[in-house]
């Protein structure tokens, strides 16, 4: 009889065990299943910002889509990506739309206010990028009553929006702002330089000013009141973190260029 109550007990708390980890998972947005049966997570992004999302041919990739698979392979889940314009994803986060936001969103207390964080996983900050042969622009004191390219929402764009008689183009990718750059219509472009360098070593017309405009964070925002959510995640990133996994990641993405 001990031996049979052993068993049960035993396979309750095996059963108990493993719901822990898939709890997050079944709070996801999307309550249909994979094809194998799997609960699906939801990655919210705007894949116009290399080398962290971007897209080779229908995929999207990039440094965050790797994080995201990890998180989804800790919830036992089945990652479903939604490429979305950046201003949009706390909104659709928000709705319900998608689980999470991986998508080099800098922690500010403004977006506190309306999600939750994870720890931050890259040290990041905002420059300013002009043509070679622009000889008047050489920090910010030189950006007053200029024309600055932004991407949509980003705090790129909120840094743009505190310089004196600037006027503020805001694109729904970098890259677009940098097209207009290169095309006389703008003065500077102020943008995260993780993407402004990939963009740099594409093209040999444009520049990085040597200033950083702000000091910032990425993290993965969910909605608020994920608790559990936001645990596993950065369970995640200390795990990948003692691994060497993230290491290997940051020499991936961000050595090659």
């Amino acid at each position: 009889m001990k031996k049979i109550i052993s068993i049960i007990i035993a396979a309750t708390m095996l059963f108990a065990l493993a719901g822990c980890g898939k709890d997050a998972a079944n709070n996801s947005s999307n309550n249909q299943g994979a094809a194998d049966g799997k609960k699906i997570i939801v990655m919210g992004t705007n894949a116009e910002f290399p080398p962290f999302e971007y897209r080779e041919g229908e995929k999207v990739v990039g440094f965050d889509v790797e994080i995201a698979k990890k998180i989804a392979e800790k919830l036992g889940a089945e990652l479903q990506i939604e490429d979305m314009t950046f201003g949009g994803l706390i909104p659709a986060l928000e709705a319900g739309k998608i689980d999470f936001i991986a998508a080099g969103m800098s922690i500010t207390e403004e977006r506190k206010k309306n999600v939750d964080f994870s720890n931050g996983y890259y040290k990041a900050s905002q420059v300013i990028i002009t043509l070679k042969d622009n000889t008047e622009i050489n920090g910010p004191e030189d950006l007053e009553n200029k024309t600055i390219g932004v991407q949509l929402g980003t705090t790129g764009d909120e840094e743009a929006q505190k310089i004196q008689g600037a006027e503020i183009i805001q694109f729904n990718a970098g890259y677009a702002a940098i097209m207009d750059l290169q095309n006389d219509k703008l003065d500077a472009v102020v943008l995260d330089y993780e993407p402004a360098r990939n963009f740099a070593s594409q093209n040999d017309k444009i520049q990085i000013l040597p200033v950083e405009l702000t000091q910032e964070e990425y993290a993965i925002a969910v909605r608020k009141g994920n608790q559990e959510l936001v645990d596993a995640i950065n369970t995640v990133l200390e795990e990948m973190k003692e691994s060497g996994e993230y290491d290997k990641l940051v020499e991936e993405y961000f050595s090659k260029e």
